[in-house]
């Protein structure tokens, strides 16, 4: 079979967030039609577990495992180098020097990267290699949106951080065959930013594990379920997952419990930032830090998905409609899905328009929304079908003579 090098910000297991579970589902795609050198970064202690579990899948593979918390600190080097913060986190030199060593050794066909964070490892030395670069989301327009709520000092930091991400986007739309992000109007905002290279820039949806996010399955519930039950799920020291859920337990729970006073709130996800933390001071709202399966917190309870802040597709958002769960949504989490509002979903902006469609949500109307959501995301988001549109594009750059 032919080669591919494989680069991604984080080890692609297990598959509880965004940035691992794509990456995942790519991995496993493309290892059916050729040799993947995986290279990737392990940052979380509890991941080293499964590094045999990845290296399985690949032809030869390397993983970086780094500190957190002097990663932090040593990032701050690119405020003199002049790169962005996010791409100094993730630099390592061993990582590098393997990359370089299966590059010149290996000479892959294609070079396959996830993340704008991880394209410098390539970008000076892939030659007339093909390189697809999976950037999922417009990153700098995350940076924008911080930039646009933060205090002094790290309103600064986050605006450089906007025009530096911006500039290496920019590099990387220029140089590579393709940009890749996870919907159409991510897609589209990309292509506006930059209109010498919208031919170059595709959109591949993100899909869902049909088959683990099943409603037939059982599930015991971890909570009461004589009262009124609503869940996020995410990873929570994430600034938009914060964001969403001091939002509703501050603003939504209460409204909502003028008329369901026993209503409970779960949070669900790694690493809570203590802001989110402290909402366990309220009653009747639980932060559970990270566990291994979300599904039973899914199972039993209306999700919710506040989002104020916002890119891409909402894997919590998919998941919960394949879970067949009645899922409350903002504009912002709806983005990239094809699901129909009042039928598949609710939607809503501003809290007392998000309060009374949880209402609405977790009454009568429920179960028939979360049926039609199942069979939305069984007709439109199956990662198999979604995933040959790599293939597509992998083979388009080949025969424009770009391998």
């Amino acid at each position: 079979m032919a080669d591919i090098l494989f680069l991604t910000q984080r080890i692609p297991y297990p598959p509880m967030k965004g940035e691992k579970i794509r990456p995942l589902q790519i991995l496993r795609h493309l290892r059916k039609s050729y040799d993947v050198h995986l290279g990737c970064l392990v940052d979380d202690p509890l991941d080293v577990q499964h590094i045999d579990t990845v290296r399985a899948l690949c032809a030869t593979s390397y993983f970086a495992q780094i500190d957190r918390r002097q990663k932090k600190i040593a990032c701050l080097s690119g405020l003199l180098t002049g790169d962005p913060l996010s791409v100094t986190f993730y630099r390592d030199r061993g990582l590098a020097d393997w990359i370089k060593r299966t590059i010149a050794d290996i000479k892959p066909q294609a070079i396959f990267v996830c993340s704008s964070n991880m394209a410098p490892y390539v970008l000076d030395l892939k030659g007339g290699t093909l390189c697809l670069a999976d950037l999922a989301d417009v990153d700098s327009e995350k940076w924008r949106a911080y930039a646009q709520t933060a205090s002094f000092p790290m309103n600064w930091v986050y605006r450089r951080e906007w025009a530096r991400v911006a500039a290496l986007e920019e590099r990387i739309v220029r140089e590579c065959a393709w940009s890749v992000f996870v919907s159409e109007p991510e897609a589209e905002l990309f292509r506006n930013q930059h209109p010498p290279y919208r031919k170059k820039i595709a959109a591949v949806s993100n899909g869902v594990d049909l088959d683990y996010f099943d409603p037939a399955r059982s599930f015991a519930p971890p909570y009461d379920t004589s009262k009124p039950n609503f869940t996020f799920t995410g990873t929570m020291d994430y600034p938009p997952n914060a964001d969403a859920v001091i939002w509703f337990a501050e603003e939504i729970l209460p409204l909502i419990r003028r008329t369901l006073p026993e209503a409970q709130f779960h949070i669900v996800g790694s690493s809570p930032a203590p802001q989110v933390k402290a909402l366990e001071a309220i009653p009747g709202i639980f932060v559970t830090g990270r566990i291994p399966d979300v599904r039973p917190h899914v199972a039993h309870a209306v999700a919710v998905a506040p989002m104020r802040i916002a890119r891409g597709i909402q894997n919590k958002v998919l998941e919960a409609m394949a879970m067949g769960r009645p899922t409350v949504v903002t504009s912002d989490a709806l983005e990239g899905i094809a699901a129909e509002p009042g039928r598949e979903l609710f939607l809503a902006d501003g809290a007392e328009a998000f309060a009374a469609a949880c209402l609405e949500a977790a009454g009568p109307k429920g179960p028939g929304i979360g049926a039609a959501a199942r069979a939305r995301v069984l007709a439109d988001y199956a990662w198999p079908s979604l995933l040959t549109r790599f293939d597509a594009l992998l083979n388009e750059g080949g025969k424009a003579g770009m391998l």
